[in-house]
């Protein structure tokens, strides 16, 4: 054999050794990083079934969600999918249970004969009741020592209509029951636009199990109104006195 022919057939080999050796060097790095891979899904996949025992569902779909985001094919991601849908529908619910809790607002207040509790929500949207913008409505329900209990609604801006300072009917609707009228009172005084719905009792009543308020009333310049109350976040037992 001539050189030429002997280097070229010797270039050869060197070249295809080096490809072998890069294919080696890549399935080895592939290995490593799907081996790399697997051990933190398994970490993930632990911290999984730690949170389901503690029964943290939001923090338990936390880290399916980890898993699927990260680690989709590893054999932990395999393991998890049966059970992930479970924690993700009840760490769903926790989380909009917080959010409705945080809805309401409590205060315990100290004044002449006692403690003034309460407990009060705002409206979903906001309402404009008088043309200049839509403006905060909240429902209170307050338990005074001297005035005993009463439950009415707050507008920030504009005014009832003006029939309801000798009294007139609000339209009440729970979810999806037959709307309810109920009598209703707008004190004749300038330090707070309040109007009283006057069956207090019957009210909280209705708003046992119940997810969505929703109160039609009417008003000075803007006709009927409807706020909507999401309620389902109420606790009771903030207003002992009531149930």
């Amino acid at each position: 054999m001539s050189p030429r022919p002997f280097a070229i057939a010797t270039l050869a080999l060197l070249l295809l050794a080096g490809c072998r050796d890069r294919e080696a060097e890549a399935a080895a790095q592939a290995a490593a990083i799907a081996a790399a891979n697997e051990q933190a899904a398994v970490e993930a996949e632990k911290a999984f079934d730690a949170a389901v025992a503690d029964g943290n569902w939001a923090l338990a779909k936390a880290q399916g969600d980890i898993v699927f985001a990260r680690w989709p094919d590893t054999e932990a991601a395999a393991r998890l999918r049966p059970r992930y849908e479970e924690a993700r529908a009840k760490g769903q619910a926790e989380v909009e249970a917080r959010r409705l809790a945080a809805l309401w607002t409590y205060q315990s207040i100290a004044v002449k004969g006692g403690q003034q509790v309460s407990a009060a929500i705002h409206a979903k949207d906001p309402l404009d009741v008088d043309g200049s913008g839509p403006r905060p409505v909240q429902l209170i329900f307050r338990d005074h020592p001297e005035w005993g209990r009463s439950s009415y609604l707050v507008l920030k801006a504009g005014d009832f209509a003006r029939p309801c300072y000798r009294g007139c009917r609000v339209k009440v609707t729970v979810d999806e029951q037959p709307p309810r009228n109920m009598a209703a009172n707008r004190p004749d005084t300038d330090e707070a636009i309040a109007m009283f719905i006057e069956d207090e009792k019957a009210l909280w009543r209705m708003l046992r199990d119940a997810s969505v308020l929703r109160i039609e009333f009417p008003t000075r310049d803007a006709g009927t109104q409807v706020a909507e109350f999401e309620v389902g976040g109420l606790d009771r037992a903030r207003m002992p006195k009531w149930d």
